[in-house]
């Protein structure tokens, strides 16, 4: 699929410019690094320490997930990790574990294939495979989180009765703005196909759809505005359907560093998703 645009979806160059900023994290934050690589070696600790259980959930090298246990019976929650479909892998996101199972809350962070070796569609399709497998196992529809397009494909799962609820940090609800960047060279988003992926126009979870209909979006502070507009665009529409959305701002922290209440087992986040856990 090319990135061909429409003539009515042609922008300006200003305006091209202003997205290229708003949606290009590595390029806004330039500290950046040194937060990868912490995640990284935090994840390796995290590992070495707790030696999950490796599950696999499809037939490539990357559709694994590790699985932290709190023990029989205890809820579920999947973490969907970012990077625009093209870049991080799930040994970079071990480290979001200890603090949930410090709540008896077990955690799976399973990883996918990049583009664009395959697309975004395909990737969203495993994510089902992964959330499947969790649900097989336990029983039970789990809780989703992701981060950037991690809280796009925690979405989808929702929207589609695969948990019981989402929490989304820094999410990518409405794809067409990112098929005007650079990141789309990768991805090989045409406007249709966009649309098409984009949870913010799929079937909303409410009373009658099979699952839960609670949806968190939390962003950073010092995110860009479309990141910060992008959650609060989300709530309102699935809100104002039926869904349960909950919209939080996080002072202080941009795209990176929002992640960190992760770590954190008392943090606002971890508590939030601890009881989105639990929650009927």
């Amino acid at each position: 699929m090319g990135k061909a645009l429409s003539p009515e979806a042609t922008l300006t160059n200003e305006r091209t410019a202003e997205l290229e900023a708003a949606y290009n994290n590595r390029a806004r934050v330039p500290g950046h690094p040194a937060v990868l690589d912490r995640w990284r070696k935090d994840s390796l600790r995290v590992i070495d320490a707790r030696r999950p259980e490796t599950l696999e959930y499809g037939p490539s090298e990357r559709q694994k997930m590790e699985w932290f246990d709190a023990g029989a019976g205890a809820p579920v929650a999947v973490f969907m990790h970012g990077g625009y479909w093209q870049a991080l892998d799930r040994g970079w996101f071990a480290w979001v574990a200890p603090a949930l199972l410090e709540h008896g809350i077990s955690v799976a962070v399973p990883g996918y294939d990049l583009a664009p070796a395959v697309s975004p569609g395909k990737i969203i399709g495993q994510m089902r495979e992964a959330t499947e497998l969790v649900r097989a196992r336990t029983g039970k529809r789990p809780l989703v989180f992701g981060h950037s397009v991690g809280g796009c494909m925690a979405a989808c799962m929702l929207s589609e009765g695969r948990a019981r609820a989402a929490l989304a940090i820094s999410g990518v609800f409405d794809l067409e703005p990112v098929t005007h960047t650079s990141l789309n060279d990768a991805l090989g988003l045409d406007l249709l196909t966009a649309r098409a992926l984009s949870p913010i126009y799929w079937p909303v979870p409410n009373g009658s759809t099979p699952g839960g209909k609670a949806l968190d979006c939390w962003v950073g502070g010092e995110e860009s505005n479309e990141f910060v507009r992008q959650s609060r665009h989300m709530a309102a529409e699935w809100g104002g359907k039926g869904a349960d959305t909950h919209v939080e701002i996080m002072e202080g922290l941009n795209h990176f560093t929002a992640l960190d209440p992760l770590a954190d087992k008392d943090s606002a986040m971890v508590r939030r998703l601890a009881a989105l856990a639990v929650a009927e």
